[in-house]
């Protein structure tokens, strides 16, 4: 067992720098999940794929992620959470490298379902380290920042696949990317000292405690239907704008990424406005307008559609600070990483898994825009859920 070396909380401007490096790893895990996205529609000619079996493929991703991330506690508790930060990076790389060697739809599916259990490792790990080591009224801002990360891997993964499919091919594309992770996951265990203090195992007894909280089946609900209108949606957004609204893959991508820039600046607007109004007004309000936002995105006539583009992603990517917050307000501090641990994977593989399958499904059997306004519509259960949502009375800061 490793001995635990709790930070002290500081303001946020103290802990930035680590807090920043922790971004960028956690970029790199999460575009190592979505490059697939923007990716798909030349791998579906390529291989001859059908769209029901692109949508199946990202719903192998969020089976892996389902499963590591439960488990996740037991390798930070041995590793301690800066080791499982590089394991999880170093273990992306490779399989990334790996899937650019792929030939047909049954040598993909290992490999994606390795690529979810890789990514799986690192989100309780992460949010532990920031909840740890930094001050309770600037967790919002730093998970903020922290934040910034999926929206900037919306926004570059379809511009670099753009930028590199002509050059590289798709196989390029992942090769070079899972080099850089691998480099970043060795780089980050020799310069990063944050994190050297170990999770929590899932214990029986843990686990009760926890899953018997309604709160925390509260969370997965309001995580599913925000990962769905994010991750869900961005990973089937190529193909509905190729193959049903007839862009071309070049132009499809680049609205895609460009029209993810406002995530980022959203993601500081939604940590700002969560520690000043709330995690749970802030909740409901975002998941209001993105699930209205969503339902226009499907159903929206096409000279509509590129504003939608932009408008619903913009508002999806608000979820986060609050959620996240709210999530490191449900338990206790020492329980953060298995409550996250328990979150996220039942999360991911409703929203990042079930809902792009739905949506591949209805675009083989009818029309994309059902299957994207299905999920908006889901979406708006989330301002009636987030009202029986119980948070911990005593804020509490630390390991």
């Amino acid at each position: 067992m490793i001995d635990k070396a709790c930070p002290s909380p500081e303001p946020f401007g103290e802990r930035l720098g680590a807090i920043v490096i922790l971004t960028v790893m956690f970029f790199l895990n999460f575009i190592g999940r979505i490059i697939f996205a923007p990716l798909m529609p030349t791998i579906e000619q390529d291989l001859g794929l059908t769209h029901s079996q692109a949508g199946s493929l990202f719903f192998l991703i969020a089976i892996g992620f389902f499963i590591s991330t439960l488990g996740s506690g037991f390798v930070s508790q041995r590793l301690n959470h800066r080791r499982t930060i590089m394991l999880s990076t170093l273990i992306l790389g490779l399989t990334l490298l790996c899937f650019g060697f792929s030939t047909s739809l049954l040598s993909m599916r290992p490999i994606m379902v390795m690529i979810g259990v890789a990514a799986g490792l690192y989100m309780p790990s992460g949010v532990a380290i920031i909840a740890a080591m930094v001050r309770r009224q600037d967790l919002g801002k730093a998970l903020g920042v922290h934040s910034t990360a999926p929206s900037l891997s919306f926004i570059l993964a379809p511009l670099l696949t753009e930028a590199l499919l002509g050059w590289f091919g798709w196989r390029g594309v992942l090769t070079i990317l899972g080099g850089v992770s691998v480099a970043a996951g060795a780089l980050f265990v020799v310069l990063e000292r944050e994190g050297d203090f170990p999770g929590e195992a899932p214990r029986l007894e843990t686990a009760k405690a926890i899953v018997t909280q309604p709160s925390l089946w509260i969370m997965i609900a309001l995580f599913s239907l925000a990962i769905g209108g994010s991750t869900g949606i961005f990973t089937m957004l190529p193909l509905f704008l190729v193959s049903e609204r007839g862009f071309d893959h070049t132009r499809a991508n680049t609205l895609v990424g460009v029209s993810r820039i406002s995530g980022l600046f959203m993601s500081f607007a939604a940590g700002w406005l969560t520690d000043r109004a709330g995690e749970k007004r802030a909740i409901f309000v975002v998941l209001l307008v993105s699930g209205i936002s969503t339902i226009l995105l499907g159903t929206s006539p096409h000279s509509w559609v590129v504003a939608m583009v932009f408008l619903q992603p913009a508002l999806a990517a608000c979820f986060f600070p609050p959620g996240f917050t709210a999530l490191s307000r449900i338990s206790e501090p020492h329980l953060r990483s298995t409550t996250v641990s328990l979150n996220a994977p039942s999360a991911f593989l409703i929203g990042a898994g079930a809902m792009p399958a739905l949506i591949g499904f209805t675009g083989e059997v009818g029309s994309f825009s059902v299957g994207i306004a299905v999920v908006g519509g889901l979406m708006l259960l989330g301002p009636v859920i987030v009202r029986s949502l119980k948070l911990l009375e005593i804020e509490q800061e630390g390991c």
